[in-house]
């Protein structure tokens, strides 16, 4: 694993407001783009998208092995 450093701002509008960050580690931008996915998507839609995404990265991860 390596250490990660971002240099970000992110501003994000919808309908009824919008935020602004400036994540500085992976951690963060994870927790923002968790935090925006289940803005859009609701829980079970977010929680989907992730799950697929982490099934991608667990059928390379066997497949490269």
């Amino acid at each position: 694993m390596a250490i990660v450093s971002i240099d970000a701002d992110i501003k994000a509008k919808w309908p009824q407001g919008h935020c602004a960050h400036s994540p500085g580690s992976a951690e963060e931008l994870a927790i923002i783009a968790i935090d925006l996915l289940v803005k859009e998507l609701g829980t079970d839609g977010a929680q989907g998208f992730m799950n697929q995404v982490f099934l991608r990265h667990t059928v390379g991860a066997l497949s490269d092995a």
